[in-house]
């Protein structure tokens, strides 16, 4: 992957072949470290063309802390755009003493521990028993976007073809600021939780589809 010195700020990862850490490390099995200077779809994708199935981020992501928003937002749209492909992330999300918090991030790629809450253990467990991919996603069709979501237990589901809504969302895809999305689109999209804010950053929570894990119509 040839590193690109313009965009978003840049931040290294490391990689490898295989989905097994131990297996990963193996010399013949590591990729190395990775800058990611590039929006977090793109980054991905070259990526896992690149061979990637394993990926190592740099350090935890927490979502309680206005004051790293703007790296949280970054961090949680790479591992999205990386559950996407079917790769797997070793990560650390501090989500704060809400025992539920963790559904709003739960069809991401599990992490390796979910820091803050009473029983850490417990909750990485509930997140990796109901994960699967493609569990909240969104897809481009002629004129519309749909977001499909099942974080929260069942099919939620959003035919978006307002084109000042399809705007909002194109300028959320790899996060924003607070003030760069009017006022109305925003409010209705964090009412469905589609949106999270962090800090003064926002966050668009499904990711693109990429790869379905059965048909289409099944999901």
């Amino acid at each position: 992957m040839t590193p690109v010195r313009t965009g978003p700020a840049a931040f290294t990862v490391t990689a490898s072949r295989d989905y097994d850490p131990e297996v990963g490390a193996l010399p013949s099995m590591s990729l190395g470290r990775y800058e990611i200077d590039l929006p977090g779809g793109e980054a991905a994708r070259r990526l896992f063309a690149a061979g990637a199935r394993h990926v190592t981020l740099p350090r935890p992501v927490d979502v309680t802390d206005p004051a790293d928003a703007a790296w949280a937002v970054r961090a949680l749209s790479f591992v999205g755009d990386l559950s996407s492909l079917a790769v797997s992330v070793d990560w650390q999300l501090h989500t704060g003493p809400d025992a539920d918090a963790w559904r709003h991030y739960g069809h991401l790629h599990p992490p390796t521990a979910v820091l803050g809450t009473a029983d850490p253990a417990a909750t990485a467990l509930a997140w990796r028993t109901t994960y699967y991919i493609c569990k909240c996603v969104y897809r481009y069709g002629p004129g519309f976007i749909q977001v499909r979501d099942r974080r929260y237990g069942e099919l939620r589901r959003f035919t978006i073809d307002e084109p000042e809504y399809r705007e909002a969302i194109e300028a959320l895809t790899d996060g924003a600021r607070v003030d760069a999305i009017p006022r109305p689109i925003l409010d209705d999209l964090m009412g469905e939780t589609l949106v999270l804010r962090l800090g003064d950053r926002l966050w668009w929570a499904p990711y693109k589809v990429r790869r379905w894990s059965e048909a289409p119509l099944v999901i």
